[in-house]
Parts: C-alpha cells; structure tokens; sequence
C-alpha cells in the first residue's frame, strides 16, 4: 500500500476514482480464451487496453445483471465442426432465421444472450474481441468503424463464439479464417445470394444489392467469388473498381449504424428512476468516460440526457 502522499498523486495522474484503488482487485479475464479480431498494427498496449475494457464490462454486467433479466444464451456448441459454411447454417436452423437476410445484427446476437459493448478510441486498432464467461457469450466491438464492418466484425465474433468454444483462437490463422468464413455465410446465405444476384456481375450490380445484406461492397465481393459467381479476372477488377471509388477503406452512402435495444431499455429505465450514467459510474467506482467507453454509440442518441437534464435531476 503506497504512503498518502504517494495515492494521491496516483488518483490524480491516473483521473480513477479514490475507492477504485481500494477496491478488491477485480477477476482477470482468462487471455487464452479471449478472440481478438485486430488490425496488424494493434500494439501490447492497446491489446491490455482491450482486455482492461472487458475486465470493467464485466464489471458494469454484473451490475445490470443484478437489477434487470436479460436474456439467457441461446448459442450451440459448433466446435465440432470444421467447415464455416455448415457451421453457419446449423446456427441458422437452430435459430429458425432461414436464408433470409437479417435484419438487425445487434438485437439477434442481444435477442439470443450475447453481451454486447464497445471498445474505446484507446482501443480503436482492435476490430472486435470476444469470451465466455460463467457460460455467457461476450462481444466488444469497435465503433469507430463502418456500420457494415461493425456488422461482419459481430458475425465473425459470433463465429468464434460457436466454433471455438474450447480452443485458443487467438493466434492461429486459421481460427481466423474460420471465423471469416462463418460470418460471410451467415451473413449471406449461398442459396439467397444465388438467387437474388444476377449474371453478368458488375461493379455497380453489387453496390446495388449489398444494402439486402446489410454488408460491405467488399465483403459482397468476396462472397460471390468464394461461391464461384465471380471469376479470379473479374473479381480482381471489381476489387480494383471499389478501391478508386473509395471503398477500400469506407463505405460511401452506407447503412445506418446499428444500436442496442437492451442498453437504450436499460438506460431508459433507469433515467425514469432517475438514475444516470454517472450514478452507474459512481456505483462501479468507475470514471463516466470509462463507462461511457462501454456503451459509447450503442444505446442511441435518445437514451442520452444531456447536462441541462443531468443538473436538474441533481
């Protein structure tokens, strides 16, 4: 235990509340278990950061958890199976969805129990991560991305979730593809695809018909080459189309955002019991930008009093 002098300078440099540093330490997260989907530049420094987040939206779970019944994990156990596009559409049956296209990633994943926050901008070369924890699914996603990115990062998540249960995926590339797999066929369903896609491809064909999939042009792309749609030659050219109409790297006019229905109920009841984020955040002795980094641009703006509220329930 550091002298008085030596803890207030710790408080201060570090901007966590004093009851933080007293607090019991809190249960690490097992690494092993954890499957980081990560830009090749992602830094020791931003993975431990990623791992703190999970550690504290462990934290802030608990707490909701305690107050509120959330729903409980509808996942199946896939580790069994070796090829992605089955693996895909036994989840799919086991769900019920079809070959349809769904329509909103986030509320599925939170419909079937799985735990869903976000990363921070400290965070930001990380895609995505995912664990099991007491036996419930955890997803954290990066947010600075595209809404359609955000949307494939859940689904390969997901795929980690089913198909590497009991493994240790995080450094084997083929884990990876694996996972990449899963989420293009989960995604978008071969017999869908084939069907609503018509030969001759085009460039602009496909910036047309990704919205039906809610995926990026890229991505699309993809998917109509490994299904066999699109030759080597042709693939490669619309590859090159979507890089210099600046798709590469975004997606113009793309999608709206996905939020979360579970935060916006959660946090919505509570503002009707004049709880705020900040209350959340003193509870778990916890900075608001700490917790805000949990739940940032997955509740919806409607969910967020401003200052003029926060003071007048103060």
């Amino acid at each position: 235990m550091p002298d008085a002098a030596t803890f207030d300078k710790l408080v201060q440099a570090l901007e966590f509340p004093r009851e933080f540093f007293l607090d019991r330490d809190p249960e690490e997260i097992d690494t092993g278990a954890v499957s980081f989907r990560s830009f090749t530049k992602m830094s020791a420094k931003e993975r431990d950061a990623a791992i703190a987040a999970g550690t504290m939206g462990l934290q802030l779970s608990a707490w909701v958890e305690e107050r509120f019944q959330l729903p409980q994990p509808s996942l199946i156990d896939l580790s069994y199976e070796t090829e992605p596009e089955s693996a895909a559409a036994a989840l799919r049956q086991h769900w019920g969805l079809g070959e349809r296209p769904i329509a909103n990633m986030l509320a599925l994943l939170e419909t079937k129990g799985v735990r869903i926050f976000s990363l921070a901008e400290n965070t930001a070369s990380v895609n995505a991560f995912s664990f099991w924890r007491d036996n419930k699914p955890y997803i954290f996603l990066n947010n600075f991305k595209t809404a359609e990115s955000s949307i494939f990062d859940s689904a390969h998540e997901l795929g980690h979730l089913v198909m590497h249960k009991h493994g240790d995926p995080k450094e084997t590339r083929a884990a990876e593809r694996e996972a990449n797999g899963f989420a293009s066929a989960f995604l978008m369903p071969s017999r869908d695809v084939r069907a609503q896609v018509q030969r001759p491809i085009s460039t602009q064909a496909i910036l047309g018909a990704k919205s039906r999939w809610r995926v990026s042009a890229m991505a699309l792309s993809y998917r109509l080459h490994a299904l066999g749609m699109l030759s080597d030659w042709r693939y490669k050219s619309i590859i090159m189309d979507l890089g210099k109409w600046g798709y590469r790297d975004g997606e113009p006019n793309g999608i709206q955002r996905e939020t979360s229905a579970i935060w916006r109920k959660v946090l919505t009841q509570l503002w009707s019991e004049r709880t705020t984020k900040n209350d959340i955040a003193k509870s778990l002795h916890l900075p608001l930008d700490e917790l805000e980094g949990l739940i940032w641009n997955l509740a919806g703006p409607e969910s967020r009093p401003g200052e003029r509220e926060l003071r007048e329930v103060k």
